[in-house]
């Protein structure tokens, strides 16, 4: 007995000395607790299978819905004779099954576009060829018949005749910085959420694109150097800029037009779609009614959607469906439509909550799918041939997510009940799905489920992760909700160091975004700042902080009202939540109120600052990454959405970080890469010249030729290094 109760004590010995690993910060950026994933799935048009890329990118499989096993190996680079590539960077399959389209040699350029080489595979004859040899491509497009594939060179779009692979040049007039044919310009690109403007008819008979004038668009020049990790040698002996058009807000956008070309004369025409002088065209789309696509426009203050059924052949345009709010249209709407054959599903708030209603094709309003207090989160589709409508929505609650179908007779049934953060990707015809489900304290899951929400099978359920990290004390994430001193409720999450002990006192780091229908408070996995399961967050704990991170009015999930009541002047309510935040915390028992600090990224950055000078002097340090320093400075798109123009709303614009320099209070770092291109370096610069002229303090970090993601080699280690190293010293030294 003496001898199995040694035993037990040492086994028990051995477990907790396993489970108190450290941390390190390197493994947060090194993919060392990185979740598995599902990554380049397509469902096929079957039905019944999908495919995905191999982890090794060199191969697509094809699985089976109904079984989750492997049922064939659609391409397999090994079997390739004189590949002139190593890698599959994605894959596009035909409509008609007989081909694939083959991407390699990604070349980045903003955050959603890109250039690639691009291979035809013929699934038959396991033949391969180059879609073009004059240069790199963009956003190549099948066209519905398969039979042709339009894509973008130079700004100019191009066609190739599968037939007998004869390519035509459709644009002469595309140039950059000047005219570009079929792709968004940068603020369309950023702001609209897509990286290709331009569709075939479901006949396949005509290309339509927009068309983008950007010659009077100003030009912003960012400086360049030559670096490392990648180095430019170009920049060796002087440094060079990069010079793009980037309009700001109250500035001139480029001019959009609705282009046409006919696959079978050749002709190429305007399309005279309605639209205001400074409006948008924020998406063209196929319907199934063919030959006409769908143009979806927006006035400046997009306030007001319109979608315009367009005949390419006829030229023949009619308005189908206004959307106005008093405020703004949310970029949800717009990425959420759904045409089929026969109906049109449109995403609105206009009863105060994102909800789901069915037109059909000639703009009559059906019926409301489904209504309640609660927002819809995502739009997966509406079966023509049942009538159901399959969608994600916030039932529960803003922090929780599940998948609904609504049923034709107006019922509805929830196919994920599992609380938690659960999304989907419906087979062609929904007879299957694969969800996605975690929660706070659960690593993301793959699982195959029927049409009724019953689990076929598990594909991922990332145990090895699991494993992984019940070898380091970790401290629970806990989600919770206060009510501010003006009578707002919020939500929050909360993470405590493993060996926390409630009689002691806890510095505290909040970390938050912010911005107008962001969620950074959610029961998912992927929360904090560097994501996997809060891990930047856990290191923080394991050096003795608590992190807290709460959503403020502006975020999503929640109504229309919490969501716009920041219109026409962003981040002085956000700021007054997140000071509320950190004196409801400096209330508790277990914090120290006198050493709180508050950080984040972009508006995040925004919001950090506003809230350090919002007058109550709560924080003791903070750090703003890449923020927005003055909405002045920032793209029309977005910011005109949130607060017109600086010309119609001056007095919003006044209120910035800048303009209250003078207020700041706490130790301030400031971190930046100098060739962000979305948040120029000019905030930085602009800021720290009125904090030096406000004689205030602050530490700063210019982070040579990274954009606004801080990243490339060792940059984000550093970064994160730097971060963490100052609130120790401001907040735990001090």
């Amino acid at each position: 007995m003496k001898k199995i109760s040694l035993t037990g004590i040492f086994l028990l010995i051995a477990s907790v000395m396993m489970s108190s690993k450290q941390i390190e910060l390197e493994s947060i950026t090194n993919g060392t607790f990185r979740s598995q994933s599902m990554a380049e799935v397509n469902m096929l048009s079957d039905g019944e299978t999908f495919a995905q890329l191999s982890s090794d990118h060199r191969q697509i499989v094809q699985y089976s819905l109904k079984t989750g096993k492997e049922m064939a190996v659609l391409f397999d680079l090994s079997h390739v004779k004189d590949a002139q590539f190593k890698r599959i960077d994605g894959y596009t399959i035909s409509p008609d099954g007989l081909r694939i389209l083959i991407q390699t040699n990604t070349r980045k350029i903003y955050r959603r576009s890109f250039t690639a080489t691009y291979y035809i595979y013929r699934v038959d004859k396991k033949s391969i060829e180059p879609l073009s040899t004059h240069g790199a491509q963009q956003t190549p497009v099948f066209s519905p018949d398969g039979k042709q594939i339009a894509f973008v060179r130079d700004n100019n779009i191009f066609m190739v005749r599968l037939s007998d692979h004869t390519e035509v040049q459709i644009t002469a007039d595309g140039k950059r910085n000047q005219l570009i044919n079929g792709i968004p310009d940068w603020v369309n690109e950023e702001e609209f959420g897509f990286n290709c403007a331009m569709v075939f008819t479901s006949d396949s008979r005509h290309l339509v694109w927009i068309r983008y004038d950007e010659k009077e668009v100003k030009e912003f020049a960012i400086p360049m150097f030559k670096g490392m990790k990648p180095a430019h040698k170009e920049f060796t002996d002087y440094p060079g800029t990069y010079a793009y058009k980037y309009p700001i807000a109250g500035e001139q956008n480029s001019k959009v037009g609705l282009w046409s070309y006919d696959t079978l004369t050749g002709q190429t025409n305007q399309l005279p779609v309605p639209l205001d002088v400074d409006g948008y065209i924020p998406r063209v789309v196929m319907t199934g009614n063919a030959p006409h696509v769908a143009v979806y426009t927006l006035n400046r203050h997009q306030n007001c959607l319109r979608i315009y059924m367009v005949n390419p052949h006829t030229k023949a345009c009619e308005q189908i469906i206004e959307e106005k709010s008093d405020r703004y249209i949310r970029e949800e709407v717009l990425s959420g439509i759904r045409f089929t054959d026969g109906h049109i599903l449109l995403p609105s708030d206009r009863d105060g909550y994102m909800h789901l209603y069915l037109y059909d094709l000639k703009g009559r309003m059906i019926r409301q799918i489904e209504s309640g207090d609660y927002e819809v989160s995502r739009i997966y589709g509406y079966d023509e041939r049942t009538g159901n409508t399959y969608f994600a929505s916030h039932e529960n609650g803003a922090t929780d997510q599940r998948i609904w179908v609504a049923r034709k007779n107006g019922k509805r049934h929830c196919l994920t009940p599992q609380a938690g953060w659960n999304a989907a990707t419906f087979s062609s015809d929904y007879r299957y799905f694969i969800r996605v489900w975690s929660n706070i304290n659960t690593p993301i899951v793959y699982s195959i489920c029927d049409k009724d929400g019953k689990l076929l099978h598990t594909m991922i359920d990332n145990s090895e992760l699991q494993e992984k990290l019940s070898e380091y004390q970790f401290g629970k994430r806990e989600l919770f909700s206060f009510t501010t001193e003006s009578g707002v409720r919020l939500n929050g999450w909360m993470i405590k160091p493993a060996n926390f002990d409630a009689g002691k006192r806890y510095p505290v780091v909040m970390y938050q975004y912010g911005g107008p229908g962001s969620q950074q408070v959610r029961d998912a996995w992927d929360i904090g700042q560097a994501g996997q399961g809060g891990l930047l967050e856990q290191y923080l704990c394991q050096e003795g902080f608590i992190c807290v991170c709460v959503d403020n009015r502006g975020t999503g999930g929640r109504g229309a009202a919490f969501e716009k009541c920041t219109y026409l002047k962003l981040g002085q309510l956000e700021a007054y939540d997140q000071v509320e935040t950190a004196l409801w915390l400096a209330k508790q028992s277990y914090v120290d109120k006198d050493r709180i600090g508050i950080w984040g990224w972009s508006f995040g950055g925004f919001n950090t600052l506003m809230s350090m000078s919002e007058g109550r002097p709560v924080f003791r340090a903070g750090i703003a990454i890449a923020p927005p320093t003055s909405w002045r400075y920032y793209d029309t798109v977005y910011t005109e959405r949130f607060m017109r123009t600086p010309q119609e709303n001056p007095t919003g614009y006044d209120d910035c970080p800048i303009s209250r320099a003078d207020k700041l209070h706490g130790a301030l770092l400031l971190c930046h890469g100098i060739a962000d291109d979305n948040v120029h370096f000019r905030n930085m610069a602009e800021y720290t010249e009125a904090l030096v002229q406000a004689d205030k303090d602050f530490r700063q970090l210019a982070y040579t030729n990274r954009s606004h993601s801080i990243s490339g080699g060792n940059t984000r280690n550093h970064l994160y290094r730097q971060c963490i190293n100052f609130f120790i010293e401001q907040l735990k030294n001090k």
